[in-house]
């Protein structure tokens, strides 16, 4: 019977591969069927690898994007999230640290990295690692350092080297995610997918970007089939460019980041991403707010739950009211943002 079912399967796949499917084809419906254990998209939710919906709830731990040390990283530092209920850490990078032909290359930097990704893993919890900073393509070594590691407006051409090594060192680990670049804006949603050409508004310096479907092919060509996270425009607050600008591939994911300000409201928000959970997997990989309070966050988690949205609340990080910090210190004292946060956590984790 063993032996028939593996026959059955081996001449489905060839049915398939003669179909015209693109080259992942059959290693998509493999995986999907009895692949390493992963998570994998169907429709608009991600499944786990024990086969249920996995919805993301989590929160963000920056400094890896300023500080090649990062800042008061420890392994009891990621069992605290855990114990707020939290399933997922967003763990910001900067390129510029990783790549070694950068100005601000950091030798010690992957280590500290893969260090970080490893207490994470250890306390149980899946990881998005996040292209946090960049440099327009200018941070050279040799070429001068003309731009200084920051968010941009989008990935460049160095972006693409930096996840061809990101994906190829923890291809093997289904619980390491990829988001591609944070907080895209002004540019156009044609640029966004496919890369072209963009201009610095402050210094007006014209440089390359790598669009999304490109910085999506380096990961796929470096044989990781982990999740894709991928960021809309407005500062990854806008979906509206789909379906017509979705990439081209298997287990994606879009990222929102709703932060109130003007048209990014509560009555805004369907219009801006919602629809687009009812096709793909959203996620809210930042959100937060700016007066010490919890209305704002109060309300897009309870919006997020109607629509099947995931999210990881911007930030385990002690840096007050304005920055917006969900911990008052690093022994995990809650603000009351970061209240309202651990609240949900809780309640979800019980569900």
């Amino acid at each position: 019977m063993r032996r028939l079912a593996c026959a059955l399967l081996a001449a489905l796949a060839l049915t398939l591969a003669g179909c015209g499917l693109p080259p992942n084809g059959v290693a998509v419906f493999g995986r999907h069927l009895a692949g390493p254990a992963g998570y994998v998209v169907r429709g608009s939710r991600i499944i786990g690898p024990d086969g249920r919906p996995f919805l993301v709830h989590g929160v963000d731990r920056p400094s890896l994007e300023w500080s090649p040390q990062g800042v008061a990283l420890s392994a009891a530092d990621f069992r605290r999230m855990r114990a707020w209920g939290a399933n997922t850490v967003r763990i910001p990078l900067d390129q510029d640290f990783w790549l070694a032909s950068a100005c601000a290359y950091s030798p010690g930097y992957r280590a500290r990295v893969r260090q970080a990704v490893t207490w994470a893993r250890d306390a149980g919890l899946v990881v998005i690692l996040d292209l946090h900073w960049s440099d327009e393509g200018q941070d050279r070594r040799g070429s001068g350092c003309g731009v200084a590691p920051g968010q941009q407006q989008m990935a460049d051409q160095n972006s693409l080297r930096f996840w061809s090594e990101v994906a190829a060192a923890y291809r093997s680990d289904p619980g390491v995610w990829f988001e591609l670049y944070n907080e895209p804006h002004d540019v156009s949603w044609s640029v966004w997918r496919n890369g072209g050409t963009a201009q610095d508004p402050k210094t007006g310096l014209r440089w390359q970007v790598a669009g999304m479907q490109q910085l999506y092919s380096a990961v796929r060509a470096a044989g990781a089939r982990n999740m894709v996270v991928v960021g809309g425009l407005n500062w990854a607050y806008d979906l509206r460019g789909l379906p017509r600008y979705a990439l081209t591939g298997y287990d994606i994911a879009y990222a929102v980041h709703p932060y109130p300000y003007a048209g990014k409201e509560p009555p805004d928000w369907t219009a801006d991403f919602g629809f687009a959970a009812q096709t793909y997997p959203v996620i809210a990989t930042e959100f937060g707010e700016f007066d010490c309070g919890d209305s704002y966050v109060q309300t897009f988690i309870a919006y997020a739950a109607r629509h099947g949205i995931g999210w990881t609340a911007w930030a385990w990080y002690p840096g007050g009211c304005a920055f917006p910090s969900l911990i008052a210190n690093w022994s995990g004292t809650p603000t009351v943002m970061g209240s309202a946060v651990r609240a949900a956590l809780q309640r979800d984790a019980r569900s």
